[in-house]
């Protein structure tokens, strides 16, 4: 907004001006106005001034620096080095994910030198597919490198168990990549998708079990499982992911109890060692009381062959006899006579007496058992011992 000083003259942004509104000192000189005085800058000043500076710029670059020859030739130089940079080397442990235009090319780069289009047409993702990969739940590991300590993290650990029970249990997850692609391409975050996947595996199990089931005998029972159901729970996502294991480091009661649970888990102990001992009696015994029953079966068995085979030897004998005293009745009556008095006289003491003699009728005779002692004191065997027969029928 112009002004006017004492001298009645306009002062405004581009000067001062007089009564006939020229301008007066301008930035671009004097004015042509009615007052007269200086012309400003013309158009064949500016177009001068220009070619002023070009000419200054041309005479500091070298000659021909901007012919077409060089133009063409920074091209082609710019596009080799642009297409050099597309080569990448894949490490026998990973394999080379191609996309060109943000694409998936289809099939993994084995290992080796690889090309493919550089940035910004084509990516590339090196991915190591050898890796096991290691996810703690429940706990953190080596929070202080100094002391080597671990830190619980109760609302990952703590479960509710079959029976409503509270246990605490830290377990680790071991990981790789299966499928390069499906890790990257399927899943935002694999490795926490994993994480919040076994945690739910985990607490599905344990929901399931009994607490003194969880702590004594069923651990390897529930790390089989949990891999198992982990395993179709992350091929459901299409994960590319191979769970190789899940190991159970601790399983606790909680720490207000633990010492209850403690004097709960002695005496299970207890009832092992006495189980175990029992068993070893049982082991003991029964083989031998069997081993004995097998015996007294096996002597029982002897006995009646033994009685069978008599009684069927006696038939036997009496029916050759019986066919003998068939031809011969007289003959084998007395033999059969003589036999039985030899069989009844070979063990008493004998008296023989003769009623043909006519005093007393007693033979004087030899003691005969004392001397059947004598024989027998000289280790003689009874049918060597002296015997009378006599009678008649």
């Amino acid at each position: 907004m112009p002004w006017r000083d004492q001298g009645g003259r306009k002062r405004g942004p581009w000067g001062e001006s007089n009564e006939s509104g020229g301008l007066i000192n301008s930035p671009w000189g004097r004015s042509r106005g009615n007052g007269g005085g200086s012309q400003g800058p013309s158009q064949n000043d500016i177009e001068d001034m220009l070619r002023r500076q070009q000419q200054k710029f041309r005479d500091m670059m070298p000659s021909g620096f901007i012919s077409p020859r060089f133009i063409i030739l920074a091209i082609f130089i710019v596009a080799f080095i642009w297409l050099i940079s597309g080569f990448y080397r894949v490490q026998p442990n990973q394999q080379g994910i191609e996309l060109v235009l943000g694409k998936y090319q289809g099939i993994p780069k084995g290992p080796g030198l690889q090309w493919n289009w550089p940035t910004p047409i084509g990516e590339i993702f090196l991915p190591d597919v050898t890796r096991e990969n290691r996810i703690e739940i429940g706990f953190r590991s080596g929070v202080n490198e100094r002391t080597n300590t671990r830190q619980d993290v109760p609302e990952e650990s703590q479960m509710i168990t079959g029976d409503e029970n509270i246990i605490d249990i830290d377990f680790v997850v071991f990981w790789r990549i299966r499928n390069a692609s499906n890790f990257l391409f399927n899943l935002h975050n694999p490795e926490q998708t994993v994480k919040v996947s076994a945690e739910a595996v985990m607490r599905d199990i344990v929901g399931n079990t009994k607490i003194q089931d969880a702590l004594t005998e069923c651990r390897g029972a529930i790390e089989t499982s949990a891999q198992e159901q982990l395993q179709l729970l992350v091929n459901e996502y299409q994960a590319g992911i191979e769970i190789r294991s899940v190991q159970l480091n601790e399983v606790d009661p909680p720490a207000q109890v633990i010492d209850a649970f403690n004097e709960v888990t002695r005496a299970r102990q207890d009832l092992e060692r006495l189980k175990n001992e029992a068993e070893g009696y049982r082991n003991d015994v029964v083989p031998r009381a069997r081993g004995e029953a097998a015996q007294i079966i096996e002597n029982a068995d002897a006995y009646r062959q033994e009685v069978v085979n008599r009684a069927q030897g006696d038939a036997n004998r009496f029916s050759s006899v019986y066919e003998a005293y068939k031809r011969a009745k007289k003959l084998t009556t007395r033999r059969i006579y003589l036999d039985t008095l030899e069989e009844i006289l070979s063990n008493i003491n004998k008296v023989i007496i003769d009623d043909n003699v006519k005093n007393s009728g007693v033979i004087p005779y030899l003691h005969l058992p004392e001397i059947h002692k004598l024989f027998s004191n000289n280790r003689l065997t009874k049918d060597s011992s002296p015997k009378i027969k006599g009678g008649g029928e």
